[in-house]
């Protein structure tokens, strides 16, 4: 994408784009299909695109995704990616008894994989995955509290669904994105990541429940939380976890600490952890059941990114689409690479997305900087041992609301798409999906376990094929009649 103050002519462009068009056309790739028209800086043909120098406006131009900035602001950009990150990135290991620090170290090196995979031409975060959080209890019959003792079994079944995620990048590389999209349209794929939030809900509520002081602690966080997403504006607002846990933390610390109301934090993990070190490094485990439960996840993330890619398309203006079985297969392959050390099952993040929705900056060399900085954030124990410090009570009013945006972000996906139901075909496909993941109901496979998530997917899948399978045969006459 070339500045934004520079302006060709027509004949001058479509001069420009030819080379760019026949190496389209070379690899398979059809230019009279892509939304976006074409340009020849980023459709080169070749794996990276051309980069080019800012030389726009900040206050005014976006920057495009082949654009890179001066150093220092690159930094500080990049640093805020990295914070935006860090909330979800934190949490979601700390749900699963996985070790935060390691969890934070994988998602730099990750991203960094992302762009090189992608030839930097998506910009995105890969941090920790929510998805994964239901099997992740399931198998390992995790507490909720403190370190997960199963945790290589989950290790195993999330490598398994990393591969099964890359090699559906795979093909989609060689077939294309329109099979996925009439597989899981946005009826299927709101009513799955709405389930991905309400099938924790009741895990949520039962680790804040222990005891009076832990449940009103934890609604004090629910609240830090809102009045940061409400009352508050820009980057603060899009660090409202961050901010809202902070709060809290200070208030438990006052309650506790000061007060002597309810158990006191215990800094001496602090005190005792050096400031650089490699976190401990967990070998994964093989057990079929584990991997029949948790690597149909990949069917969810494929779900979940397909519409942060194309939201990215939106925003960027660049046509991004025909890279999406990179992105799938470099989200596979980071995914796999995680969990072989002890990291958590990574995806990309709405949150960095919603980053560039306000700075307007796409540029792709920020995420590795923002890389860069979690992986040494990630090398430092003592930073781990603080983030050891944080209440299981303050852990589960953040989940409240983490898992509720979740349930709402789906039904977000049906209105954004103006799903239609007064067909009865959505409303059973909805209604049944959510039900399922709700209730966490489980179908079993031989001796297999396929969960709640799990086969409230697959439900909505086939109710989908089964309902709906003429729905695009009679979109596609209705738009020829037109």
């Amino acid at each position: 994408m070339s500045s934004p103050t520079e302006h060709p002519s027509s004949s001058q462009k479509s001069a420009q784009d030819k080379p760019a068009q026949n190496a389209l056309e070379a690899a398979g790739i059809d230019p009279a299909a892509m939304s976006q028209p074409l340009h020849s800086d980023f459709d080169n043909g070749r794996w990276f695109p051309t980069w080019r120098p800012y030389k726009g406006d900040l206050d005014r131009d976006p920057v495009g995704i082949n654009e890179y900035l001066p150093p220092s602001k690159s930094v500080l950009l990049g640093v805020q990616h990295t914070f935006a990150m860090f909330g979800a990135t934190v949490l979601a290991p700390l749900l699963m008894g996985f070790d935060p620090n390691l969890a934070i170290l994988m998602s730099g090196i990750c991203t960094v994989m992302f762009f090189m995979i992608t030839g930097g031409r998506m910009p995105s975060y890969l941090g920790s995955s929510f998805a994964f959080i239901g099997p992740v209890i399931a198998v390992t019959a995790y507490a909720g509290a403190g370190f997960n003792d199963n945790l290589s079994v989950a290790l195993g079944g999330i490598m398994a669904c990393g591969i099964v995620y890359a090699l559906i990048g795979l093909l989609v590389m060689k077939t294309g994105t329109g099979w996925i999209e009439r597989l899981m349209p946005p009826i299927v794929t709101g009513a799955i990541v709405m389930i991905i939030g309400l099938n924790l809900a009741p895990v949520t509520i039962q680790g804040v429940s222990a005891n009076q002081f832990d449940a009103w602690m934890a609604t004090l966080t629910v609240l830090l939380i809102s009045g940061v997403a409400v009352f508050t504006r820009g980057m603060l607002r899009r660090l409202l976890l961050l901010v809202g846990l902070i709060l809290s933390y200070v208030a438990y610390f006052v309650m506790t600490n000061v007060l002597g109301f309810g158990t006191a934090i215990d800094f001496s993990g602090v005190a005792a952890a050096s400031w650089f070190g490699l976190p401990t490094i967990h070998t994964p485990s093989f057990e079929m059941s584990a991997i029949i439960l948790i690597a149909p996840v990949a069917f969810i993330l494929v779900a979940e990114n397909l519409g942060h890619f194309k939201a990215v398309e939106g925003m960027t203006k660049a046509r991004v689409t025909p890279y999406m079985g990179r992105a799938f297969f470099a989200d596979g392959l980071a995914t796999t690479f995680s969990a072989g050390f002890g990291g958590t099952g990574v995806t990309t993040y709405a949150e960095n997305i919603g980053v560039m929705a306000v700075t307007k900056v796409y540029s792709t060399t920020i995420f590795v900087v923002a890389g860069l900085v979690a992986i040494l954030l990630g090398l430092s124990p003592k930073f781990g041992a603080i983030i050891q410090t944080i209440p299981a009570a303050l852990l589960g009013g953040a989940s409240i609301v983490v898992f509720g945006l979740i349930a709402i972000a789906g039904a977000k996906i049906w209105i954004d798409n103006h799903i239609d139901f007064s067909k009865n075909s959505n409303l059973i496909i909805a209604a049944v999906t959510v039900i399922m993941g709700t209730g966490n109901f489980s179908l079993h496979l031989g001796g297999f376990d396929l969960g709640g998530i799990g086969t409230a997917t697959l439900a909505a899948i086939v109710l989908n094929v089964l309902f709906n399978k003429g729905s695009d045969k009679n979109a596609d006459t209705s738009a020829a009649a037109k």
